[in-house]
């Protein structure tokens, strides 16, 4: 019993809470807050990392694509098509450079 106890308190010292912002993480700055949302992109968290993002809009979206230089964005292999916005986060299918389909996970 005692030995759990130890083992849970010395886990409990392993989390790792984000740098400047806790766990909730760092929030981007007011400049770059204020570029993000004048180029029309939306701010918001994605992945691992608990820091705010701008996620901006590819304008290009939607276009139909068959290799990665088709787009600003990724060529995404499920539809052919160019992503909406940049960066993607999750586990997905794109078209690389030569046309083939590839699959990436980013956290």
């Amino acid at each position: 019993m005692i030995r759990a106890l130890v083992l849970l308190l010395a886990l409990a010292g392993c989390v790792d809470k984000a740098q400047d912002g806790g766990p909730e993480g760092k929030p981007l700055g007011d400049a770059d807050r204020a570029a993000c949302l004048a180029q029309g992109g939306t701010v918001g968290r994605g992945g691992l990392f608990p820091d705010e993002l701008c996620f901006r809009p590819m304008p290009d979206a939607g276009k139909a694509c068959t290799r990665a230089g088709d787009c600003e964005g990724q060529c995404m292999a499920d539809t052919m098509t160019c992503s909406k916005v940049t960066p993607v986060f999750g586990c997905y299918e794109f078209m690389d450079e030569q046309g083939q389909k590839s699959a990436i996970c980013v956290d």
